[in-house]
C-alpha cells in the first residue's frame, strides 16, 4: 500500500489545517480508498467540521475506509516535517501515472505529436490553486477605492532612514543583507527581528550556525544595553542597577513573540513547514523569516559540489516562499575575501558569494561596512547600510550607531 499516501493523509488528520493549504487532489492519490478518504474530509472541512479521528468515526461507510483501525494505523505514519516532500512525491508518482495514460491512449487512438506534446504540457503546469473566477477577483477589490490600503505598507526597520527609501520590508519580497564575518550581520538582523515583532508580526529566526542561546543572550545584551561579555556571568558581572533593568528587559523581549529554529543544514521545505505551522498558531501575527545564513541552507538535490547551481536553487526557493506565504524573507549572506583586497572596502554586487542568481531573485540588497572594523583606532562608531539594490525604489547609504559591546543598533536621529 502507497506509504507516501498514508503519510499524507496521516498528516492530514493529525494537522488538518494542511488540508487548506495542500496542491493534491484527491483524484491525484493512487489508491481507491484513499481518494474517497480525502473526498470525505474535503466535505467535511467545508461543512465547518474538524477534521480529525473523532469526527471520522462519525462517517456512515467507516468499514468501507478499513474501520477506526486503519484510520489510526494512517495517523502513526503522519509527518509534518515532511509533509511538502511528501506532497512532491505524491504530485511525482500522479504525474507518472497520467503520462503513462496519455501515452497509450495516444498509441490507441493514433494522436499527432503536436497533440500528444499538448497533452503532456497540461500535466506539468497542473498548478491546481491557480483558478479565480472574475467574479470573485471583482469582489476581492470592490471596496478599494474607499478603503486604505495596509498591505502597501512593509514591516518597519526601526531605521527611520531605511525605511524611507525602501518602505520596510515587504510582503513576497526577499532582502539579502550580506557582509564580511564580524561587520555586525546578526546584530542588525536581531535589530530587525525585534522591531518587527514589536510592531505586531511574528519574527522567524532560522539561525544555520549560532545556537539559541547564544542569540537569546545577544538579544538580551543589545535591549539592556549590556556589554556582551558580561552575559557570560550575569549574576558575578552585572552592576545592580544592570540586574534591576533585568526583568523589564525579559518583558519587552516577550512581547516579540520571536520564534527560533537553530538546527544546522534546515532545507527551505523544512522552512516551510515550521512557518506555516506557526502562521496557524499565531492566526493574527503576519509571519517575517530571518534565515542566516545563506550558504548554510541545505538544498535537496546534490549538485556535484556545482556551489553556483546550489545558491540559484536557494534563492529561488527563497523568493518562492516570500511569495507563497505573502510575507518578507530577509537572508543574511557572506561576502568573499575578495572586498580585503580593495583600498576601498565597501562591499559590492560581486562581493557575494556566487552572486549572479542572487542578484537577481533578491527585491533589496543591503551591504553593512564599518570603517571602524579595519581601523582599530578609530573612533567612528557608525555603520554603514549600504542599499546597494532596491526594485521599487533608490539606492544610497543610510548610517547608524552601532555599539559592538551591547550589540546595540540605533537610528543616529535618536538622541537620548
Amino acid at each position: 500500500m502507497n506509504l507516501a499516501e498514508k503519510s499524507f493523509l496521516g498528516s492530514l488528520i493529525k494537522a488538518d489545517y494542511l488540508l487548506k493549504d495542500t496542491l493534491i487532489q484527491p483524484e491525484q492519490l493512487e489508491c481507491t480508498r484513499h481518494k474517497e478518504l480525502m473526498r470525505r474530509m474535503v466535505e467535511l472541512k467545508r461543512a465547518g467540521k474538524n477534521i480529525d479521528l473523532i469526527s471520522l468515526t462519525t462517517l456512515p461507510d467507516l468499514e468501507s475506509f478499513g474501520g477506526m483501525s486503519y484510520l489510526a494505523e494512517l495517523l502513526s505514519y503522519a509527518d509534518l516535517e515532511k509533509f511538502d516532500g511528501t506532497e512532491k512525491l505524491i504530485l511525482e508518482l500522479w504525474k507518472e501515472r497520467e503520462k503513462r495514460n496519455i501515452l497509450t491512449r495516444a498509441a490507441m487512438n493514433d494522436w499527432e505529436i503536436a497533440k500528444v506534446i499538448a497533452e503532456l504540457d497540461k500535466i506539468n503546469q497542473s498548478k491546481m490553486e491557480d483558478h479565480t473566477s472574475i467574479h470573485q477577483a471583482l469582489e476581492r477589490v470592490y471596496e478599494v477605492p474607499w478603503e486604505d490600503q495596509p498591505h502597501s505598507k512593509g514591516v518597519t526597520t526601526g531605521i527611520q532612514k531605511l525605511d524611507l527609501v525602501t518602505g520596510g520590508f515587504q510582503s513576497g519580497e526577499v532582502t539579502i543583507l550580506a557582509a564580511r564575518p564580524s561587520m555586525g550581520k546578526t546584530d542588525v538582523m536581531l535589530h530587525f527581528a525585534k522591531i518587527s515583532g514589536w510592531a505586531g508580526f511574528l519574527p522567524l529566526i532560522f539561525s544555520l550556525e549560532m545556537p539559541e542561546k547564544l542569540i537569546t543572550s545577544r538579544l538580551i545584551a543589545s535591549t539592556g544595553g549590556f556589554n556582551r561579555a558580561k552575559m557570560r556571568d550575569p549574576k558575578r558581572i552585572l552592576t545592580e542597577s544592570q540586574k534591576n533593568k533585568w526583568a523589564d528587559v525579559m518583558g519587552n523581549l516577550d512581547e516579540t513573540h520571536m520564534q527560533i529554529f537553530d538546527g544546522a543544514g534546515q532545507t527551505v521545505a523544512e522552512m516551510r513547514a515550521k512557518t506555516r505551522k506557526l502562521m496557524h498558531q499565531f492566526p493574527h501575527r503576519k509571519p517575517i523569516i530571518f534565515i542566516d545564513y545563506l550558504t548554510l541552507i541545505q538544498t535537496t538535490q546534490f549538485f556535484g559540489g556545482n556551489a553556483h547551481m546550489q545558491v540559484t536553487e536557494i534563492s529561488k526557493s527563497l523568493k518562492t516562499m516570500a511569495k507563497d506565504f505573502d510575507c518578507p524573507v530577509v537572508c543574511l549572506a557572506q561576502l568573499n575575501r575578495s572586498v580585503e583586497s580593495r583600498a576601498n572596502k565597501r562591499p559590492m554586487m560581486s562581493d557575494i558569494h556566487e552572486s549572479g542568481s542572487v542578484e537577481q531573485d533578491a527585491d533589496v540588497i543591503l551591504f553593512l561596512y564599518r570603517e571602524a572594523y579595519y581601523d582599530r583606532d578609530s573612533e567612528d562608531h557608525s555603520l554603514e547600510i549600504i542599499v546597494s539594490k532596491n526594485r521599487n525604489g533608490p539606492v544610497g547609504t543610510i548610517v547608524v550607531n552601532y555599539n559592538e559591546h551591547t550589540g546595540a543598533i540605533e537610528d543616529e536621529n535618536v538622541t537620548h
